[in-house]
């Protein structure tokens, strides 16, 4: 038995102090709810109050091996005692771990270690600019990258203008140009807009912020032979899919597909801040400081030592406990028990995904709903112990850790259907 609401301690650590403070000396980005956790532990998380909550988003899927995972507690352990951070112009063992492991287990790509997924896509960006100098078409240089609606790269200032999401980009106008987007899964309009200035092609394997939307069985494949007759870059952004999420080690694998350069973040690190560009030697090579005779781009805590040294124990946990075929399975048990309910509910629409990134799409308008949009089907399950997250207004995303075992997730599973229930009253 679960118990989502344990003892009291005697002398909890209380919230709402917690809360004044942050309110004080924090600047508000974020609209948070008024919870402030304290500990964690595998698939579950504990407030102020000890309250317990199923953890079935991961902090946007970072956690990908749960909260206080033992190899990654002892893998940063032990590095903490040996070192932590010396600057990129020494050699460190856990960096090159790290980069083996994901060449390993991708294409063979050298790594640029950042700290965030938008960090590694201005590596990747900047990377295809210097290619499009050195490849250049018959106008000269080439510079702009085609990117999808819906898309998210990131908040900085050269992912902005890549990222599909008007929202993002309100009010920081003018960006960088050099950017188009297109529709997402149409490889034909990927097509028609190629002109003498485009480089690359920037996309998610599967969308995340955009909505879990996973393309059509043609479309990576399309991309690929698409950009090997344009000469351009195919980069797969796999900040969400990255790391084991999809059931495979990287989301383009699905597709039997190799990209010219990936992007990771969040899940890579289990916790940590780490960003990864991987790029094919001749791309990488546009890096090269030896070859390029100085510095192109550069970071001076990506790559350090606590890091990366978690960055290589998530890929040795994964293979290790075979987490892909766990997640392919729980994925698959969650996709049918959630298709069950939809079946008698009119208020899903569909549910999309591919092992633990589940997407939910709710229609918000279906009969007589008690709620306006997403947030409030998430606000519910919060309030029950469960946490999911919402986006696009109407889509529930799960993305729960990739060791949590079924049992547990069928309990939050309970209370996400019981919750979609009642928003129809059936």
């Amino acid at each position: 038995m679960l118990n989502l609401c344990p003892v009291k301690p005697t002398n909890p650590t209380r919230t709402e102090p917690i809360i004044d403070r942050h309110d004080q000396f924090m600047s508000l980005n974020y609209p948070r709810y008024p919870i402030a956790i304290t500990r964690g532990e595998g698939c579950r998380l504990y407030d102020t109050e000890d309250r317990e909550y199923i953890d079935l988003f991961a902090g946007f899927g970072a956690s990908v091996l749960g909260h206080c995972h033992p190899d990654l507690l002892q893998a940063v352990h032990e590095q903490s005692t040996q070192l932590w951070h010396v600057g990129n112009l020494l050699h460190t063992e856990p960096q090159t771990r790290a980069a083996e492991a994901i060449a390993r287990y991708g294409f063979g790509g050298r790594s640029f270690f950042s700290h965030s997924g938008a960090d590694a896509n201005e590596a990747a960006i900047k990377l295809a600019r210097l290619y499009g100098r050195q490849y250049p078409g018959p106008r000269g240089p080439r510079h702009k990258v085609i990117s999808m609606s819906g898309s998210f790269h990131g908040r900085s200032f050269g992912t902005m203008p890549a990222t599909g999401e008007p929202k993002v980009r309100e009010g920081f106008e003018p960006l960088p140009a050099g950017f188009v987007n297109v529709p997402y899964d149409d490889a034909d309009a990927v097509e028609d807009a190629i002109d003498d200035e485009v480089v690359a092609v920037l996309v998610e394997p599967i969308q995340g912020e955009g909505g879990i939307r996973v393309p059509g069985p043609s479309y990576l494949p399309d991309l690929r032979k698409l950009c090997d007759r344009r000469d351009l870059l195919l980069i797969c952004d796999e900040v969400w899919t990255g790391a084991g999420r999809t059931g495979r080690f990287f989301g383009y694998q699905h597709w039997d597909i190799e990209p010219d350069m990936m992007t990771l973040g969040k899940g890579v690190g289990g916790g940590l801040p780490v960003g990864v560009m991987s790029a094919r030697d001749n791309v990488a090579a546009l890096y090269d400081a030896r070859q390029q005779g100085g510095v192109k781009h550069a970071t001076t805590l990506g790559g350090n030592c606590l890091a990366m040294a978690a960055a290589a124990t998530v890929f040795e946990v994964i293979d290790r406990d075979r987490l892909l075929s766990h997640a392919v399975r729980l994925g698959d048990h969650a996709v049918h028990r959630l298709q069950q309910l939809a079946d008698r509910i009119p208020a899903i629409k569909e549910i999309r995904g591919k092992a633990l990134f589940i997407g939910v799409d709710l229609d918000i308008r279906s009969g007589d709903t008690w709620f306006d949009q997403v947030g409030d089907v998430v606000g519910k399950c919060l309030e029950r112990g469960v946490m999911v997250n919402g986006t696009q207004q109407s889509v529930l995303r799960l993305a729960p850790p990739l060791v949590i075992d079924e049992e547990l997730l069928d309990a939050g599973l309970d209370v996400i259907e019981d919750v979609i229930a009642g928003v129809t009253g059936r």
